[in-house]
């Protein structure tokens, strides 16, 4: 289709709510997405000016737009969520882990058995779940078996077979796992007033179980049955326990599902956390893979939607960090104290330890893959034409003027170098003169390099404005190295990023990775100067009062220091103590330094 073409398909959309498809040249479908309008979303890809590379590539391949008007937000979402799942556009973001989960099915039967399934087959039982671990599903049924004794047999237990005797009891029955139904040692009702109590348990709810378990073991003891009230006692303990346990919050809030996001340039992290009377009974966090410039909203609304698709959770409340728009039919709440908002600061912590377990996982099995993603994406942020595997970092420390000193930190990549680490005393400087020393130390430092015939790097970073990155052009320019390596300044007030011959500073994400690697170089080589110069400041010190004291040499001072560890104590010692340490002649030599004027007198 010609552009014109495309021009006149959106002008021709509806301000309605409903989702968007684009498609290219062979009319693949490459985007999904959802909208209140239609019109004002899909018009706002060709009127404005895109940052990101992917959406611009994104929109010179649309060639024609279709749409799809919906009642509500709350059907776009789903419908987006839909599509995006069965055609898997190219460039929306992907919805990874797709696998079965574990439910527990109540299986429709006369008397109903309880067991795990991965499969929903749709025959009349009931399904909880589904779970997002076999763990889980194998506690809670540990937990139920301890609690009531259910059969495990897969007999059908029809009225008639069961009074013409066709079944015999199993190990089950004499272990007291089973009552035995299949012989008709059980009644129906009771069998079903203990299913039904597992249902309440499964949904969360634990009051009834306890209220009833307490209630049958008072009445024991009033029999005088105390083995029959103390085996209740301890099926009471265990579901007690079990609530302890997975109580977080307010019993009181029941029926919710809270969801939080973590996000970095590449990923999000969404995690769910789903509660009943107050118990978490689901946890889980779903990895999505950015492709173009999705907002932390956006990917919270996608995955809000896909996950309460995936576990069937039809919840009236969502717990969610900021504003997100999910139709009429939810109630979203944004938590700001109490218990509601700490179930909310557990999902954003869960979420956050995903992330960090993931990329340990990625440093464990392959520890080149995490540094090849930042190099490249390093390389990308700062618009350089090869990866800064060698990078180098200069800051300046003085006090008013003293000690001026320089240091230079090395990262290769992405990680410190600590051996090829440099300090600089400057030497051609008087005074506190920041641009000077600058150009002096990065002078000095490739000089150095090309004289020995060392890597040099492929990036260098200057703390400080464009005043300190021009003396360090100046004298990459004297080395005839200003065109062979990519030098630039960052200003430490809103971290903005100097490129030469450019008036207008570049500003990283918060977030971003290269933003972060660059303020750990910055800070490393503030804290390797400030070293040096304290050192240099304290050896200043102690050359001023004990240096200038004539045959008193380096080991002299240091004995000295060692016993008397302060100047003024060494000042105000008598002869004696100084001959103990350092024997006569030199211990007269002190004495008579700081005790001129008495000797004289």
């Amino acid at each position: 289709m010609s552009e014109t073409s495309l021009q006149i398909q959106i002008k021709t959309l509806p301000h309605q709510p409903g989702v968007y498809q684009y498609f290219d040249a062979d009319e693949n479908l490459i985007y999904v997405g959802k909208a209140k309008d239609i019109k004002k979303r899909v018009s706002s890809y060709f009127t404005k000016q895109h940052d990101n590379g992917k959406t611009r590539v994104l929109v010179r391949k649309i060639k024609s737009v279709k749409h799809i008007v919906v009642e509500t937000e709350s059907d776009a979402l789903l419908l987006e969520n839909n599509l995006i799942k069965k055609y898997k556009p190219r460039y929306n973001v992907l919805l990874k882990d797709d696998k079965s989960y574990p439910w527990i099915c109540v299986k429709k039967e006369r008397f109903p058995r309880v067991f795990p399934t991965r499969r929903v087959i749709k025959d009349g039982s009931e399904y909880f779940g589904p779970y997002t671990s076999m763990k889980t599903v194998k506690t809670l049924l540990g937990l139920i078996k301890g609690l009531y004794q259910l059969r495990t047999c897969n007999y059908h237990l029809t009225e008639e077979k069961v009074e013409a005797g066709k079944f015999k009891v199993c190990l089950e029955y004499h272990l007291g796992n089973c009552k035995g139904a299949c012989e008709g040692l059980e009644t129906e009702e009771e069998y079903h007033g203990n299913v039904a109590a597992i249902r309440e348990i499964l949904k969360g709810n634990f009051k009834d179980s306890l209220q009833q378990f307490r209630k049958q073991m008072k009445t024991f003891a009033e029999n005088m049955q105390f083995e029959d009230a103390q085996k209740v006692k301890e099926k009471l303990d265990i579901l007690e326990n079990y609530q302890a346990k997975s109580t977080v919050v307010n019993p009181k809030i029941s029926n919710v599902d809270v969801f939080s996001i973590v996000s970095d340039e590449t990923y999000a992290y969404i995690n769910f956390l789903q509660l009943s009377y107050g118990s978490i009974i689901r946890s889980h966090t779903l990895e999505i893979k950015k492709k173009l410039e999705e907002s932390d909203t956006e990917l919270l609304e996608l995955a809000i939607t896909e996950i309460r698709q995936r576990f069937h959770s039809n919840s009236k409340e969502i717990y969610v960090p900021f504003k997100v728009d999910l139709g009429d039919n939810v109630k979203v709440s944004i938590p700001k104290l109490g218990d509601k908002k700490s179930i909310l600061d557990l999902s954003l912590r869960n979420a956050k330890y995903y992330r960090m377990d993931k990329m340990k996982q990625i440093k464990i099995v392959d520890p080149d893959r995490h540094a090849n993603r930042i190099m490249a994406q390093m390389k990308a942020d700062l618009r350089l034409s090869e990866e800064p595997r060698h990078i180098e970092c200069f800051d300046n420390s003085n006090i008013q003027g003293t000690n001026p000193v320089a240091a230079c930190v090395v990262f290769k990549n992405g990680k410190p170098s600590k051996k090829d680490y440099r300090h600089f005393n400057i030497r051609t400087v008087v005074g506190p003169d920041d641009f000077a020393s600058m150009e002096e130390v990065v002078f000095r430092r490739y000089k150095r390099l090309l004289e020995e015939d060392k890597p040099l790097p492929q990036l260098i970073i200057i703390d400080g404005g464009k005043g300190q990155l021009s003396s360090a052009l100046k004298s990459l320019k004297l080395l005839g190295l200003e065109k062979k390596i990519v030098t630039i300044g960052i200003a430490k007030r809103l971290e903005e990023l100097f490129y030469p011959d450019d008036p207008i500073p570049l500003y990283l994400d918060k977030k971003s990775e290269t933003l972060k690697i660059i303020q750990q170089l910055r800070n490393e080589a503030h804290r390797f100067g400030i070293e040096h110069h304290r050192n240099r400041r304290s050896k200043g010190a102690l050359k001023t009062e004990l240096e200038n004291i004539p045959g008193v040499g380096e080991q002299t001072i240091v004995d000295l220091m060692k016993t008397f560890k302060t100047v003024k104590r060494i000042a105000n010692a008598k002869l004696d103590e100084l001959e103990a340490v350092v024997g006569v002649s030199r211990a007269n030599k002190v004495y008579n330094y700081y005790n001129k004027e008495e000797i004289e007198k």
